[in-house]
Order: structure tokens, then sequence, then C-alpha cells
């Protein structure tokens, strides 16, 4: 249980060093005018809740789709799908920032700092 809550404790930790970088700042901006503009979209044109509009915005760019929301007229049906080219192209930018930087922060550590050995040790799970 411990590994798990490691690997989100460094998801944070370089979230919080990466706020310094211009560019990770203009990634984190477009993805909340994204996921904004998605849920105010949604909101006024399908009549849905804020919950809701923000629920289906955020489903749709991860992709999971549930399928228990659906756009119903046609003008929401055309903004979803640029609505997906361009937030997906968004939201992958970020998470690979994220993640090459973090991957940076770990050169020459273990991956579990808790564990005895090598940093190249391997074991199987």
């Amino acid at each position: 249980m411990l590994p798990f809550f490691y690997v989100f404790y460094r998801f944070g930790r370089a979230v919080a060093i990466s706020l310094k970088d211009p560019q990770f700042k203009a990634l984190l901006s477009l993805i909340v005018v994204v996921l904004v503009s998605g849920t105010v979209f949604y909101h006024f044109n399908e009549n849905w809740s804020w919950l809701n509009s923000l629920y289906f915005s955020v489903t749709t760019l991860t992709t999971v789709s549930f399928g228990d929301l659906t756009p119903h007229s046609a003008g929401s049906k055309i903004f979803t799908i640029f609505y997906l080219l361009i937030g997906i192209g968004i939201l992958i930018s970020f998470i690979t920032y994220i993640a090459e930087h973090s991957i940076k922060e770990q050169v020459g550590k273990s991956f579990l700092p808790w564990r005895n050995g090598t940093k190249n040790e391997s074991s199987a799970l």
C-alpha cells in the first residue's frame, strides 16, 4: 500500500516543482481553459448541471466516456469532435511534461527509497 501513496507523493512533488516553469504553467492554463470551455458549453447547450458538464468534459478528454451522458444536438456533437481533437493533444502534452520531469528528478534514485539494495535491483512481484 505504501508504494501506491508514494506514487501520488512523487506526482504532487513533480507538479509543485514544475509550477516554477513557464511551459508547465502554460500547459496547466490550457487544460483549465479547455475544461472550463467544455463545461460552460455543455451546461448551456445541453442544459446539463455544472457538475455533469464538468464530468462529461473530463471523461471525454481522458477517453473514458462511460456513455451515461451523450450530446444530443448537432452543434454539441460537432463541438465534441473538435473538443476531443484539441483537448486530448493538450492533455497528453501535460502528462508527458509531468512524467519527463518526474523521471529527471528520480535519475540515480531508487524508485522505492525504503527498500534495501541497489537502484538497479529488479524483483519479481
